[in-house]
């Protein structure tokens, strides 16, 4: 399932970025104001007490693009500690981004470029803030050397990150014991993921058929939720491919990623997506492919009628999903009795208008409470018009959920926060030029203003950008 593995030797470790709030929320309290604690627990990766003694590199295979590939794995990057949520109980996990090679880089250099590193801030937070379930950025330390890319100029920096996730197993770790035919692990790999992070929807002790069935059900109700969440974030991932999809239903490893300018269902973000496997539209297509291919792993445990019932249920789930997701970045309750209505007449609308999407959601952020300021805001014309006359009727009676507040200041801005390609470049730029890191803590600064605004955080963000050294 791994190899154990020895971190980089890094020439220097300068701290660029702390998440103070999830820092705060394991009692990493005074880690953050001594650097060289830091630097020896996220950057030199000291063991924690209580948890792993080495860094394990974890086996995997996966579908790339479709296409079966079983030379992958953790090739930069690594599960080194463990610990359980102080405040839900629940199974964090320590990763990493760029620590250096392992038995599964092949020929790369187990490197990540501080760009790549920045962009990861970027997604994380912006996620984060409109309710995706998502990895969290959790330290980005610069780390001195000079790394040469064919997809940025180079040389270029580098820096190690390190994430927090509720889960490391990825549907391509069931694929690769399946493709090795190992049932007896593939058997031990499923009651250990059951017992572990699905304990109250199903028994790990069950009948192993029964069992198999039930895990590829309640994963893809998450994985469900989670498709639907990128989709009202106007969120698109780049590259689904099995090996990132893990079984705890988080969103993580941002590569390629982008946020739409406006609905465009054949929207791409990974240059080589030459077919738009991965575009916008296709994502739920994506998701519910990669569930098939867990549940392709495990039908030797189960009986395929039972099987194929529990990955249908996929479909149901994600209409569902896509109407919740909607009503939750709109602010509106989720019970009400038009709400698939006005998710549908939304999409149609945003689709036929090519409006910026995410300043539909600022606009009409609680429904028929925000419908004054949506009808007479900078884009009324916009809502007026012919093509909206059906959604902004639905919005403009659509009942406020409990708990939102549309007069948040945020909302008194004139246009949204917004994450699109053109705003990371102009981010990076003072970075790469100047070491000026103003740019980013001022955005970061702006998008935990948006959380606030829709109340959607997981935790109430924080975090430290740290300047030139």
């Amino acid at each position: 399932m791994f190899s154990r593995v020895t971190p980089a030797d890094f020439p220097k470790c300068v701290i660029r970025y702390q998440n103070s709030a999830w820092a705060k929320r394991l009692g990493f309290n005074d880690w953050l104001d001594d650097d060289e604690e830091w630097v020896a627990r996220f950057g030199r990766f000291q063991p924690m007490e209580g948890s792993l003694d080495a860094p394990l590199a974890l086996a995997y295979h996966g579908h790339q693009f479709g296409v079966y590939n079983p030379e992958i794995g953790d090739g930069r990057g690594f599960l080194y500690a463990q610990i359980e949520d102080p405040v839900d109980g629940r199974l964090l996990d320590f990763g990493t981004k760029g620590s250096g090679q392992t038995p599964y880089s092949r020929t790369a250099d187990g490197r990540l470029t501080l760009k790549g590193a920045v962009r990861e801030i970027l997604a994380t937070e912006m996620l984060d803030a409109l309710g995706v379930n998502t990895s969290k950025t959790f330290s980005i330390i610069e780390t001195g050397e000079a790394l040469q890319r064919h997809d940025e100029p180079s040389p270029t920096r580098s820096a190690v990150m390190v994430r927090l996730n509720h889960g490391h197993i990825r549907i391509g770790s069931f694929q690769r014991l399946a493709y090795l035919q190992d049932q007896e692990t593939l058997e031990r790999l499923l009651r250990y993921a059951v017992e572990t992070y699905y304990p109250h929807a199903l028994d790990s002790n069950a009948d192993i058929a029964e069992l198999a069935a039930g895990f590829v059900s309640a994963v893809g109700r998450q994985m469900a939720d989670l498709t639907a969440s990128w989709m009202a974030a106007g969120f698109v991932h780049g590259v689904l491919n099995t090996d990132n999809y893990n079984i705890s239903g988080e969103s993580f490893d941002y590569g390629p990623w982008r946020f739409l300018p406006s609905l465009t269902p054949s929207f791409t973000a990974a240059y080589f997506d030459h077919q738009g496997r991965y575009a916008y539209g296709r994502q739920p297509e994506a998701s519910f492919w990669a569930l098939c291919r867990l549940a392709d792993a495990l039908i030797d445990l189960a009986d395929l009628e039972t099987m194929q019932r529990a990955v249908t249920d996929f479909q149901t789930r994600m209409q569902d999903a896509m109407v919740t997701a909607l009503c939750r970045r709109l602010g509106i309750n989720p019970d009400w009795t038009d709400a698939p209505i006005m998710a549908e007449a939304l999409f149609k609308a945003m689709r036929e208008s090519a409006c910026d999407f995410e300043s539909v959601f600022f606009d009409w952020f609680g429904g028929d409470a925000a419908a004054k300021r949506a009808k007479t805001g900078q884009r009324k014309r916009l809502y007026t018009s012919a093509s909206w006359q059906a959604a902004s009727d639905l919005l403009a009676h659509a009942p406020m959920a409990e708990g939102v507040n549309p007069d948040h200041a945020y909302f008194q801005d004139d246009d949204p926060q917004t994450m699109l390609i053109d705003e990371v470049e102009a981010i990076w730029a003072p970075i790469a030029e100047h070491d000026d890191w103003s740019v980013l803590a001022d955005k970061i600064h702006q998008i935990h203003r948006m959380a606030a605004g829709y109340g959607l955080s997981s935790i109430k963000p924080d975090a430290v950008v740290k300047g030139s050294d």
